[in-house]
């Protein structure tokens, strides 16, 4: 009987915990994803208030969002590798300590250019935590339940995204645009006493023997990426010769980081890794998605307010649907992808994508705000469907030493493609809409450029389905291979 408990325990918790030390767990990684995703769209609706402070243009206090995502694009990947090398559970501790600090710097920040540091070194807390909480997922609960877990991090993300605008729009309106950053702090602190009390402790194996980290392959990755990023959102009349400038930047710096990771002793990215047709498709996947949903935040205000004629607060409350869907389907979701298959689902979660956007570019003209509403309700709660079956997918199947790594990478596509997403896709739409200036432009003109975006939308979905299949065709025929 003793043995059989033993084991109960063992598969419940792998560092033979009792179920509540699992929750409470559970609890600081949840709390870790809600805090970043809370810097991430808290800081947006304060843009204009910091513009009236700083007495600075709104190029000037767009850094403000900038600079945090520049720091999570760049480091995400690793920081995820560097918690596989020196241990998963104190880097998080310091992502999260660094978090705090960097947010209390954020709060009393007396000028513009301190306050956009302070939001990168913010940014940089935010990248670990991010890259950290899906690789102790693996540590915290059985394989069996880990697309119940990603989901529950999917809800909480939603959450997030959907909480800041509201919550910061109330804080401004009470104490002033610094509550928004200083409301992190409590809630960071007790993230940490959390993780410092319930997460499993690292294997002491890491501390004996540790692979060297790749500090010229890490500096290349960096510098490649944050020339995407800043092709990607700087100009906004289009492309000039800095952003193609930038892109030619890129090209040769992958060049530069492929040469380095097979060299390296101890690779960032091991190469070889992009065999697996589970995590090339899963990631490739991951990212025309993303570049799918930032389409519904550029596009989505301008046709509620110019095309519908609805007032801001409708606006809002319009807009609030998606994130809330994603809310309450990611857990479920989560669930589906543990009893019929995370590949199975992967599909299935973009063939509802598919249609919402190929709906949704049709079914507003016709039925006004609900026919808005339906065609978003599918594509949220297939996009949290897709998602969670997507991370489950590469994230149960992982060896234990490449956790970090590969849940960078998989927030690392998920980031470039709304980084993507906002630039493309808010080019197609006002090239469809024929303005030169989006914010002036006709209601027919935004309703046919609404149209056209989410036709788009459609076909990249079309694009992301036959690599999410062909993947699944390569491992049923490597499973089939295999002795």
């Amino acid at each position: 009987m003793k043995t059989i408990i033993a084991g109960q325990d063992q598969a419940l918790f792998r560092s033979a915990q009792p179920a509540p030390s699992v929750r409470w767990a559970l609890a600081s990684l949840s709390l870790s994803v809600l805090l970043s995703s809370l810097g991430t769209s808290s800081a947006n609706v304060a843009l204009p208030n910091l513009a009236e402070a700083f007495n600075a243009s709104f190029q000037e206090v767009q850094w403000i969002v900038l600079a945090y995502l520049l720091a999570i694009t760049t480091m995400i990947v690793s920081v995820g590798r560097l918690g596989d090398i020196t241990g998963r559970k104190r880097l998080l501790l310091a992502g999260i300590f660094l978090f705090v600090v960097a947010s209390s710097l954020c709060g009393v920040a007396p000028t513009l250019w301190l306050l956009i540091a302070a939001r990168a070194l913010q940014g940089l807390g935010a990248a670990i935590m991010m890259a950290l909480t899906m690789a102790f997922v693996g540590e915290t609960v059985p394989k069996a339940k880990t697309g119940s877990v990603i989901g529950l991090l999917g809800t909480m993300s939603a959450m997030g995204t959907a909480l800041g605008p509201s919550l910061g729009g109330i804080l401004i309106a009470g104490p002033g645009w610094r509550a928004i950053f200083l409301i992190n702090v409590p809630l960071g602190v007790l993230t940490l006493l959390l993780a410092h009390r319930y997460l499993p402790s690292d294997r002491t194996a890491l501390k004996t023997k540790r692979p060297a980290f790749d500090h010229l392959g890490t500096l290349l990755l960096a510098l490649t990426l944050a020339a995407y990023a800043l092709a990607m959102t700087i100009g906004s009349a289009g492309p000039g010769p800095f952003n193609l400038a930038l892109l030619l930047v890129v090209v040769f710096g992958v060049g530069l980081f492929v040469l380095a990771e097979r060299r390296a002793e101890s690779p960032l990215i091991r190469l070889a890794m992009f065999r697996n047709p589970v995590l090339s498709s899963s990631l490739a996947t991951s990212m025309l998605v993303s570049t799918v949903m930032m389409a519904t935040l550029v596009v989505g205000p301008f046709y509620l307010s110019r095309t519908l004629g609805l007032d801001a607060a409708l606006v809002g409350l319009v807009l609030s649907v998606g994130p809330l869907v994603a809310a309450l389907t990611a857990v479920p979701a989560g669930r589906i992808a543990d009893r019929f298959g995370p590949q199975r689902m992967t599909t299935i979660g973009l063939l509802g994508m598919a249609a919402g956007a190929f709906t949704l570019s049709m079914l507003p003209t016709i039925f006004g705000v609900p026919g808005y509403i339906a065609p978003i309700v599918v594509i949220t709660s297939s996009y949290a469907l897709f998602q969670t079956a997507n991370n489950t997918a590469v994230m149960t199947d992982v060896s234990p030493e490449q956790r970090g790594a590969v849940s960078g990478m998989l927030n690392l596509s998920r980031n470039l493609g709304l980084i993507t997403g906002a630039s493309v896709m808010g080019a197609v739409f006002a090239h469809a809409s024929a303005a030169t200036d989006i914010t002036t432009a006709g209601p027919e003109a935004v309703a046919h450029g609404m149209r056209t975006t989410f036709a788009a939308a459609a076909a990249i979905l079309a694009v992301a389905l036959a690599i999410a299949a062909g993947g699944y065709r390569r491992t049923l025929r490597n499973q089939k291979l295999a002795p």
